[in-house]
């Protein structure tokens, strides 16, 4: 007789690209789980239906991804304090009592610099770039950390000032728009926006990368991203993409659904000599 196995997934739009499915896969067999994990396109305007069928289908866990983690947000019934906040979602626990929304995309960017790259960020000026679903995960994380700055700066300022009113009272935030940052320098600068994903880099007025500043990339892909290409033309001391990010967070939500905690270290460097 053949068990079925415990069913997770990931849901995007795109979604061809996740290393999602692989990095659980190496979970599951480094902490002897038995599950299945796929990778599920979902047309926009169609996530509440596609994660309520994939619930009756039986499973148990859905990691979510651009563009639909404010869509989850509102899909869950249940809400961790973390989601609450940031409102978005990229963790779904699906449960007797109903489905459980949490959000590990800043714990894992945090635990990625501070742990796997030795990064301090107390008293750091940060600087993020997008007023979206990305960095509305990573807010209260990094402003636990307590840095002597945080800015939100997105093409529409209203909504990165909307995300400092709902974020404020944690630390010193502030949001602007992008001519609002010159004169202006940070240690990091983080990318949470994929707009110009095709196009040259992020319009940033030229000094706002501090000496020797780091740049983070939440994105990933086989080679630097545009953002990341920025930061080398401007002699930034590392330039790093977020794959350590996406292990991080991922090892998040498999402690979520299974109870234990992989070793990322190991997986991490798996997915960085794999690639081409």
């Amino acid at each position: 007789m053949v068990t079925k196995m415990d069913q997770y997934a990931v849901m995007g739009n795109p979604i061809a690209h996740s290393q999602s499915p692989r990095i659980h896969a190496l979970f599951a067999a480094q902490t002897g789980q038995q599950l299945e994990y796929r990778a599920i396109l979902v047309e926009r305007g169609g996530f509440a239906e596609a994660a309520r069928a994939f619930g009756e289908q039986g499973g148990q866990g859905l990691n979510v991804t651009a563009p639909f983690k404010q869509d989850a947000w509102v899909f869950a019934d249940l809400l961790s304090a973390a989601a609450e906040r940031a409102g978005a979602v990229n963790t779904l626990i699906f449960e007797a009592g109903g489905v459980r929304g949490d959000n590990t995309d800043g714990p894992g960017l945090v635990r990625d610099l501070t742990v796997n790259h030795d990064r301090a960020l107390a008293g750091q000026r940060i600087l993020v770039v997008g007023a979206g679903g990305a960095a509305r995960g990573i807010l209260q994380p990094l402003l636990l950390e307590k840095p002597g700055q945080l800015v939100i700066a997105n093409r529409t300022p209203e909504t990165a000032l909307g995300l400092a009113l709902r974020f404020g009272d944690l630390g010193r935030l502030s949001g602007c728009g992008f001519d609002d940052l010159v004169g202006l320098q940070f240690d990091l600068i983080i990318n949470a926006t994929t707009a110009w994903a095709q196009d040259t880099g992020p319009p940033l007025p030229e000094g706002v990368l501090a000496s020797g500043g780091w740049c983070y990339d939440l994105s990933y892909g086989d080679g630097p991203s545009p953002f990341m290409r920025w930061g080398q033309g401007r002699g930034a001391g590392r330039v790093l993409d977020g794959l350590g990010m996406l292990v991080e967070q991922a090892a998040e939500s498999f402690r979520l659904w299974r109870g234990i905690r992989p070793e990322t270290p190991p997986i991490i460097e798996a997915l960085r000599g794999a690639r081409p």
